[in-house]
């Protein structure tokens, strides 16, 4: 005898689970790879099909009602349920290949010029990197580890802090900039943020805190990839901020420099993977080659235009996470 489940259209339910683990319409449409506007409609359409509200919805954010805050870890689950049960009759696991996703310009500034070491340390194990800078989920993706840059925690998943960084005023030596005055002389290049809040270490933000009112905040050169900005600080196109944990090996190398301060507080980048990875041996291994690699210290001496600005310091948090 078939049992019919009087269940809302899969895609509404799916673009709730998005949202409400996100408390982000927006961050749920990157997620799902549809719109903003599209996730709002799926919302309205489950709403709708339960009879009740699931989000209070106020200014530039959304909370979970009480039902919807019961709905989310069921629906959650089940989707985690699904993910496992598709994982293992596929066999994904078993061609060995262990996927580590990160921000783009994470992966090219600070991960590939580590990788040998992640070899030499494991050479049984095959390494494939996602770079991306959406939020991933890790049974749709098929990643198995993941390094994401914000404030935590994620209660979702096993977090490790990795390191916490720091954005620094930086530009090429050819500038010979040697003070704020020389910010009228040459292009700010910015890296344009996801999402903007106030404590995002921004150009306006940099000013304000420098007390430099008679800089345009907005003029210069934007940049939606943040490694573009670091090359085009190197190129000598003009005065970047820039992380401190991407820009590290330039700034020890001397393609960059730091010419003044103050240097803005940022998030820490974050290790994270699900609770129970099926290859759990092959994640601890990635896990903790990851962590020794944020506690090392080989380009610190080598930088001693940040050694009073903070480069120690971030290293030294990071060691105490």
């Amino acid at each position: 005898m078939m049992m019919r489940r009087p269940l809302p259209p899969l895609a509404a339910l799916r673009a709730f689970e998005a949202a409400g683990r996100r408390l982000s319409f927006r961050g749920a449409a990157d997620e799902l790879g549809v719109t903003a506007t599209a996730i709002s409609h799926q919302i309205r359409l489950l709403e709708q099909t339960l009879g009740l509200r699931l989000f209070h919805r106020e200014t530039r954010r959304v909370r979970l009602t009480v039902e919807g805050a019961v709905l989310l870890p069921v629906l959650r689950d089940g989707f985690d349920a699904f993910a496992e049960a598709i994982d293992q009759i596929r066999g994904r696991h078993s061609a060995g290949l262990l996927t580590l996703s990160a921000p783009t310009a994470f992966v090219a500034k600070w991960l590939v010029p580590r990788l040998a070491d992640f070899r030499a340390a494991h050479p049984g194990c095959d390494l494939r990197l996602h770079a991306s800078d959406s939020l991933i989920d890790f049974a749709r993706d098929g990643v198995d580890v993941a390094v994401r840059y914000g404030p935590g925690p994620y209660p979702d998943l096993d977090a490790h802090r990795l390191v916490v960084d720091r954005v620094t005023p930086a530009c090429s030596p050819r500038l010979a900039v040697r003070s704020e005055r020389d910010l009228a002389s040459y292009p700010l290049l910015h890296f344009e943020w996801p999402d903007l809040t106030d404590e995002t270490p921004t150009w306006p933000a940099w000013l304000r805190k420098a007390g430099i009112t008679d800089v345009d905040a907005g003029a210069g050169i934007h940049f939606s990839d943040e490694g573009h900005v670091i090359q085009a600080a190197i190129a000598g196109q003009g005065i970047a901020l820039l992380s401190v944990v991407l820009a590290a090996d330039d700034l020890a190398s001397g393609a960059l420099v730091q010419p003044f301060g103050p240097v803005l507080d940022a998030h820490p980048y974050w290790v994270v993977h699900p609770r129970h990875p099926a290859r759990a041996r092959d994640v601890g291994k990635l896990v903790d080659w990851l962590g020794s690699a944020g506690r090392r210290r080989s380009y610190d001496a080598q930088a001693p235009e940040l050694g009073a600005l903070g480069l120690l310091q971030v290293n030294a948090r990071a060691d105490s996470a």
